[in-house]
């Protein structure tokens, strides 16, 4: 089956010279979650707004369902719902109204009961009647879901969806995302909760400086770069790791008091059983042992650095 959202060899130059995006070739499948990791100023939302048909590609293109978003701009604009960072709303209209005129705004005929069911959800239902400036941040956020949702689509975009909100709001947004995608939704976000990240998405795309550095299954990518670290703590430290325990490729912590041991669990087959047994004939006393699983923070640290 064809992807829903097909980018190929997309890059944006902006008139001061800046290279926002460099070569960006990307397919989405349709039904899945995408999650898209990178530091600020990486080219995230040049990407979304791309193909959103928000701004226009130097370079490449971009089909949604088929249609170019350039010259096929209307067919492509309405299966797209989008949630950008920015709380750009009419402070003075009423909830209700802005998101009814938002399904029109997409060539949707008037569907209220579509719009109360969709206020329910979004726990606003009580406010519909609210002027958007009687609202908290978070309500407002989400009124900006509820307009991206208003005319049905089947792609979504939350481009940092969660900044600057609750823990309450953050987890009832993503039992709404995958509820969204059971019905079909194809779901891309933007997030800088990596754990979250973590947690919800199929796949994960990491892009840095303009350049997707790359993309991959969550399962797949973890497998590979990931891994697990199992750390011995000695009974009394050591200057060196005998050599009999080479071949572990073990590492000494500065203080000479722990030895740390990377693994997975598909090569190691037992292998820390075998371990312990070594470093105990070895002449090591050991105290306690742990374990921590990389998460993809780390991951996502190791490719693009902390510190740019």
């Amino acid at each position: 089956m064809a992807p829903i959202i097909s980018v190929r060899s997309l890059s944006k130059t902006y008139a001061n010279g800046f290279k926002a995006l460099d070569n960006v070739s990307l397919d989405i499948e349709e039904g899945e979650i995408l999650a898209l990791l990178g530091p600020n100023g990486a080219g995230k939302t040049t990407l979304i707004s791309i193909i959103c048909g928000i701004a226009n590609p130097s370079e490449g293109s971009v089909t949604v369902d088929g249609y170019d978003v350039v010259r096929d701009f209307r067919k492509t604009r309405g299966q797209i719902g989008l949630v950008p960072q920015e709380l750009t709303t009419d402070m003075f209209e009423t909830v209700v109204n802005t998101v009814s005129f938002s399904r029109g705004l997409n060539g949707k005929k008037p569907a209220p009961e579509h719009i109360d069911k969709l206020l329910r959800e979004l726990t606003l239902f009580e406010k519909r009647n609210n002027a958007l400036r009687e609202l908290s941040g978070g309500m407002k956020r989400r009124v900006l879901i509820a307009k991206a949702l208003s005319h049905e689509p089947r792609i979504l975009f939350l481009d940092e969806p969660t900044a600057g909100v609750d823990v309450s709001l953050r987890k009832d947004m993503w039992q709404l995302v995958k509820r969204l995608r059971e019905g079909g939704v194809t779901i891309i976000l933007t997030t800088h909760y990596i754990e979250e990240a973590q947690e919800i998405a199929d796949r994960i795309g990491i892009i840095d400086r303009g350049r997707l550095m790359l993309v991959e299954e969550k399962d797949t990518l973890m497998r590979k770069l990931g891994g697990k670290h199992l750390s011995i703590e000695l009974r009394e430290p050591i200057n060196e790791i005998p050599a009999s325990l080479a071949t572990w490729n073990l590492q000494l912590s500065e203080r000479g008091d722990e030895l740390i041991y990377e693994y997975d669990d598909e090569t190691n087959h037992g292998g820390i059983a075998r371990l312990l047994a070594a470093v105990e004939a070895a002449g090591i006393g050991f105290a306690d042992i742990s374990t921590r699983q990389t998460s993809l923070e780390d991951i996502f640290v190791s490719l693009i650095g902390d510190g740019r």
